[in-house]
């Protein structure tokens, strides 16, 4: 695919989930920190149900997917190891149409491996990036899109080295959409990514701390223009199960959740899933009001199963969803 312009770039690290299905806990709520703790009894043997393995996961390579299954043409650039699940990575993201030219095997290294203790319908995850040497591979006709997601501790060099390709190949859209790391850094360390996107996304609680505003009250139409204006063209704030918003410097748009055929079995991928669509979609040449109400779609059938990719749809599929709507489900402009 290195001759053919690629519609969809992921760039992430790729993982293997092992989610393990435990039913002895509780969880509690930290009055001080307004979180959510798992619980489990300390110094005992906790039983659980079973475990499911999922390969070629995490945020860039769950976009690349979810890009192919929309008819783009995906591409990833990652990093395995030297081992047996490094290479099973590699089979899926073939199976699943997505481009391998860009996947790097790293001797001497692991591919990075992911404990997900699954309870009820959330996850908590245990996370060990491996520190692998990170470059930009050559690419011989610049993408439509880039998708830069979860990197490790050691990657701040490789975002500068992809800004600095961005700001080179202005013909390129950029979606930012950041890990845990990325978060952590916070915008000043990360301003060039920031000033270069197309397109960014993150839940209400994360805008809030990228913006100084952490616990403090604050209006999403406000908090959108806050967040917008640390560059990204076109913000992307979702906020649970009251929905998502969206502003472009020019319209507010809110879209509420497409409704749950049934309980959700596991919420893994669901914001990768609905910010890989919504990206998609403009690739695809979809307005932003189309945009935001394809991602919720995708990500309300990702949650119907385990991993953060079965559930992923066809755009074939997505249609019917979107034909068959409920009454109400409908961007609505705020502002």
């Amino acid at each position: 695919m290195n001759n053919e312009q690629i519609d969809f770039l992921a760039i992430g690290d790729i993982v293997v989930d092992a989610f393990i299905r435990i039913e002895d806990a509780k969880v509690e709520k930290d009055k001080e920190q307004g979180t959510f703790n798992l619980c489990i009894s300390f110094g005992n043997k906790i039983p659980y149900k079973y475990v499911e393995v999922v390969y070629a996961v995490g945020n860039s390579p769950n976009a690349s997917v979810s890009a192919a299954r929309l008819g783009l043409r995906s591409a990833l650039i990652t990093s395995i190891g030297d081992d047996p699940e490094g290479e099973k990575c590699v089979e899926v993201l073939k199976k699943e149409g997505v481009s391998t030219d860009f996947v790097t095997r790293n001797k001497g290294f692991q591919t990075n491996y992911h404990y997900v203790l699954w309870y009820e319908d959330e996850r908590t995850i245990l996370v060990k990036h491996q520190d692998y040497p990170y470059s930009l591979p050559e690419l011989k006709t610049p993408p439509k899109w880039i998708y830069l997601s979860s990197l490790s501790e050691n990657s701040l060099p490789y975002h500068n080295t992809i800004a600095e390709y961005v700001r080179a190949n202005p013909e390129v859209k950029l979606t930012f959409q950041p890990g845990t790391f990325q978060m952590g850094l916070g915008y000043e360390t990360l301003k060039e990514i920031y000033q270069i996107s197309e397109l960014f996304f993150c839940n209400v609680e994360e805008a809030k701390e990228i913006v100084g505003k952490k616990y403090e009250k604050i209006e999403i139409n406000d908090l959108l223009k806050m967040t917008r204006d640390l560059g990204p063209k076109v913000v992307v704030i979702t906020d649970g199960p009251k929905g998502a918003y969206t502003y472009d410097g020019e319209e507010m748009w809110y879209m509420p959740l497409y409704p749950d055929p049934k309980p959700p079995v596991d919420r893994t991928g669901a914001g990768d899933s609905f910010a890989s669509t919504f990206t998609s979609a403009l690739a695809l040449g979809k307005s932003i009001p189309e945009a935001i109400q394809w991602a919720p779609i995708n990500s309300m059938s990702v949650v119907q199963e385990v991993g953060a990719q079965k559930g992923l749809l066809s755009v074939e599929k997505l249609q019917e969803y979107l034909e068959n709507r409920p009454e109400g489900y409908e961007p609505r402009k705020i502002g």
